[in-house]
Parts: structure tokens; sequence; C-alpha cells
């Protein structure tokens, strides 16, 4: 079974040791309840690191008012048999007094620029970056790791982290891995569990949102907006309460210009009680 690791110094002297003896190591960052698409992660760091380590952490410093903070699933005993099964070195598994020893809210705050944070999922979760963002920082902090291995399906999110890695000098290289999806091609997601059986039937038509929006653009209209407001409509037609759509610049998630060629589609929206996400990465 896989180590657990829950003190700061046992963790930091475990790293020190694979550093002196010139090994790489790979992190990945999750909340736990893992699924395949974690264990996707998982696999990338194994193949570019020489040991991985996978913390869990549900952090409560990025949940808004009304999230799922208390609902969210816990599975540490399930979640280790996994990552031994995928060759996981380590588990750090920190409680909230370890990560914020003196209340969250006398916690130093990391907030990386509005223009890449107060939009999309930022303008409907306020605080949610800054509680990423500062939870990552620590994170990256502790584990001091050569890579760190994000999901592309929290896109917003894998832009936030590259954006504080390079603003703050971080030595640390971040890996972006793809959006692992479900046979529907639903995108994975611990949230899905939330859904109800006729919920789930519905969720994949995300996903068949944002090819029609691919098709669109591809077959070179450009009329971004028309697009975003008409796939919006599609979806409450079929029962869900839509966020946002919105064609973005790739690079930095701006309103792109006619000729931009590096584009991602974003969506959100709710089933219920149930956020979704997803996005694609368009290249015209």
């Amino acid at each position: 079974m896989i180590k657990t690791i829950e003190a700061i110094n046992e963790l930091r002297e475990t790293v020190q040791a694979w550093h002196n003896q010139g090994l790489k190591v790979g992190f990945v960052p999750t909340m736990g309840n893992l699924h395949a698409g974690h264990l996707q992660l998982v696999d990338k760091a194994k193949q570019i690191a020489d040991k991985v380590i996978v913390s869990i952490f549900v952090n409560p410093l990025q949940f808004g008012v009304n999230e799922d903070f208390g609902r969210y699933p816990r599975t540490f005993d399930a979640d280790c048999e996994k990552l031994t099964q995928h060759g996981a070195d380590v588990v750090f598994f920190p409680s909230v007094d370890t990560m914020y020893p003196n209340g969250m809210a006398k916690q130093t705050i990391v907030e990386v620029p509005e223009e890449l944070t107060n939009l999309l999922c930022g303008a409907s979760r306020p605080g949610h970056f800054a509680g990423v963002a500062t939870v990552v920082t620590k994170l990256l902090n502790l584990v001091q790791p050569d890579y760190a291995i994000f999901g592309e399906k929290d896109y917003q999110q894998l832009l936030v982290i590259k954006r504080l890695v390079a603003d703050l000098c971080l030595p640390i290289e971040i890996v972006a891995a793809p959006i692992c999806r479900e046979p529907d091609q639903l995108a994975m997601s611990s949230r899905n569990q939330y859904l109800t059986p006729e919920q789930r039937q519905i969720a994949p038509q995300l996903f068949v949102c944002l090819q029609w929006i691919a098709q669109q653009l591809q077959e070179g209209s450009r009329d971004f907006e028309r697009w975003s407001v008409e796939a919006q409509r599609q979806l409450n037609a079929l029962g869900f309460k839509s966020d946002y759509v919105e064609i973005r610049r790739a690079a930095d998630l701006q309103v792109p210009t006619e000729n931009d060629k590096e584009l991602v589609i974003l969506v959100a929206a709710f089933l219920g009680q149930t956020r979704l996400i997803d996005n694609m990465q368009l290249s015209l």
C-alpha cells in the first residue's frame, strides 16, 4: 500500500532524500475521490519523474458560500488503493490545521491578476481562484517538485497556476494533461456522481455543444457572440441552467479578434444543483 504522510517535516525529509539521490519528483495535487482522470495525471507523472507524490486535500478556501464543501466526497481508502495500483510513491494527506495553522481568516492570500481570474468561473465563484492559487502555492512550496501535473478540464485554473508559477519564479515545470472523458464524452469529474440518472443522460450534451460551436468556427464564422448566445439557448432548452458559454483566446482567455487562430471554447452549466464545466481547444 502507498505510503501516507500527514506531517510537513516528514514530507520535506522524504523529498530532500530523493533530491539528494538526484531523483526527479512529480506532483499531482487533488481533492481526492479519484477517478480515471486523476489517475491519468499520476500516469503522466510516472512517465516524466522518478518519484510521484499525490496530495489529497479538500481545500475549504476555494469553496464559496452555499457550495459543496461539506458534501464533497471523501474516499481516502479507495483513493489509496488506486494510487497504489498506479505506482504513486507517497500520498500527502494534510489536515486543515496543517495547511492553515493560523486559520483561514489570517492566511496570506495569493491572488493572480484579475484579467485572468475575474471572468468565466471567477465571475461566478468570487474568491475561488484566490483559494486555488493560495493552496497550490502552499502545496508547491511544501512538496518542492520538479514537475506538477494538472488536467486541462479546469482550463482557467491551469492558466492561473501557470501564471502564478511564472510570476513567483517557482522552479517548477507545470505539465498539462488532456481531458479524460467517459465513453459518451462527458468530461470526468468527481461531481458527476451527484447527477440523477436522468441528468446523467443529458450531461453529455455539454460536449455536443462544444463540438457544434467548433464546427461553426471551422467553417469560417467569426461571429463569436452569436454562437455563445445560441449555445446557451440550446443548453437551457435541454434542461441545463447555463452559467456561460464563451469563445476565448487560448493563451490568456481574453475576447478573441477575427485574426486569432488559437482559441478555446469554455462552458459551465448547472444540471439541478450540480455545476459542470468543459472546454475544447481549437486551432483554426
